[in-house]
């Protein structure tokens, strides 16, 4: 089985708490339909280290220059503060490189308002944070007032909806199946013991 790639954003001033769900989940193997199908790669500017908003030094495994689409599945964008400034311009432009390919992109908080820069969202249902932060662009009126929207391929979020984030990242790239995804977000969500219990049955099934 050939391993697809999941591109994960990183630059300076990353938002550390909206990524978090998807990396995991991409990366770990239990409850996937189809262990080992994907890996995470970070993708920075160049290959420098960024630091976080959190303080926390990254260093990126490739850098967007050297970004594959051959066997990329999608490409992740987190928030952070570079994204109003037009700082990140670029990761723009990689997302429509993925688009034009017609692989899915999903982005959260800040980096709606690059996908929106870009174009991204003329056409497409989206959400953000809130409407007048991403600027005059062509999609207004597709806005949806919802914590995330996921639709023909381009996912975003708000920045505090990181879970309902991976919950659409983790539907595009089927990563489990309908029932064990239900579970996986009511468990993360709820933290119950019968939640627990209903994930671990869904792949026994």
């Amino acid at each position: 089985m050939t391993t697809q790639t999941v591109y994960l954003g990183l630059y300076d001033e990353l938002a550390d708490w909206e990524y978090g769900h998807v990396a995991a989940q991409v990366s770990m193997q239990q409850f996937q339909v189809r262990p080992g199908r994907y890996e995470i790669k970070t993708v920075g500017l160049t290959l420098d280290p960024i630091r976080t908003l959190g303080g926390v030094r990254m260093l990126p495994d490739v850098a967007l220059s050297d970004v594959s689409l051959d066997d990329a599945a999608m490409l992740v964008l987190p928030g952070g503060d570079g994204w109003e400034t037009g700082a990140l311009a670029a990761f723009g432009k990689l997302a429509r490189r993925f688009r034009e390919a017609g692989k899915p992109v999903a982005a959260i908080c800040g980096a709606t308002v690059g996908l929106a820069a870009e174009g991204l969202l003329d056409d497409v249902a989206h959400t953000s944070n809130f409407p007048q932060g991403l600027g005059s662009y062509g999609g207004a009126a597709l806005y949806r007032d919802e914590r995330v929207v996921r639709a023909d391929g381009v996912i975003t979020a708000g920045g505090a909806s990181s879970l309902e984030f991976a919950r659409e990242v983790l539907a595009e790239l089927e990563t489990f199946s309908p029932k064990t995804l239900t579970a996986w977000y009511e468990f993360n969500r709820d933290d119950t013991a019968e939640a627990f219990g209903k994930l671990v049955a869904s792949v026994q099934e």
